[in-house]
């Protein structure tokens, strides 16, 4: 009697394991696709790079865009409970250039099944991530980019150039790369974003979130940055901090597609 209670005990346990290993498989197998798409705007219109196009700041400077490329990274998803679904962070760094269509649809596999109502990424590198170890397919992207100082000096997180003219003046170059510097001064931002409706992540189908990225606010938002004052901001220990805020405050999710 005692050896049947074992072998039906034995059975049970054995039957149990694979419901278990079924009910995890099926909860692996319970993803979704994301894709991300990233509309550099000013005044809702899309920009475009060119001599000819121009726009105008709060500083009465009429510019033009020739270069606009910035790193998106630590992607987070946030349920209303306030759960918080992180992207690997192996596969979690992306550069966004205006000059690559591609590049402005960030695509995001394998993410649970569930909803969500908020999204969370980050603008640069986190400085505890320097040199990026683990994430090698991204840094040979980096440097074909040119979004990259040197290893002492970290990675460019936005790089925005272009010409202005002031009072009917002529034509002057400006250039503004922000990032970390070593270890000395951190611009590395993070920003979390509602969304407008609520994103439902259901099996084997890609949904959608597009976010607007105000280009202006590089110069008018928390801080005024004036070009006739200072044209070029690389290593600036008291400007590059003012436009790291400033691009903190620039991106929206206008729509999600379910």
């Amino acid at each position: 009697m005692k050896n049947i209670i074992i072998i039906v005990f034995s059975l049970f346990a054995i039957v149990s394991c694979k419901d278990e290993d079924d009910d995890n498989m099926q909860t692996q197998q319970k993803t979704g696709v994301l894709n991300i798409e990233f509309n550099n705007t000013i005044n809702d219109t899309p920009i475009v790079l060119s001599t000819e196009t121009s726009y105008t700041n709060k500083s009465n400077e009429t510019y033009t865009i020739s270069e606009l490329k910035y790193i998106i990274s630590n992607i987070v998803l946030i349920k209303s409970n306030g759960e918080e679904i992180k992207y690997p962070v192996a596969k979690s760094y992306f550069l966004v250039n205006e000059d690559v269509k591609n590049s402005k649809k960030i695509v995001l596999d394998s993410i649970n099944v569930n909803e969500y109502t908020k999204i969370r990424f980050g603008i640069g590198v986190d400085q505890s991530k320097y040199p990026l170890n683990g994430v090698n397919n991204f840094i040979p992207t980096a440097q074909e980019n040119e979004m990259l100082w040197s290893w002492s000096a970290g990675y460019i997180f936005l790089k925005f150039e272009g010409s202005y003219i002031v009072n009917g003046g002529s034509n002057t170059d400006f250039k503004i790369h922000i990032g970390s510097h070593g270890t000395t001064l951190d611009n590395y931002k993070e920003i979390t974003l509602d969304l407008p409706t609520g994103l439902k992540i259901t099996k084997d189908t890609t949904s959608g979130i597009t976010v607007n990225a105000d280009i202006s606010k590089i110069f008018d938002s928390t801080n005024t940055h004036s070009l006739a004052i200072k044209n070029s901001v690389q290593v600036d220990p008291e400007n590059a901090p003012k436009i790291a805020e400033n691009s903190a405050t620039m991106f929206t999710v206008v729509s999600v597609n379910n």
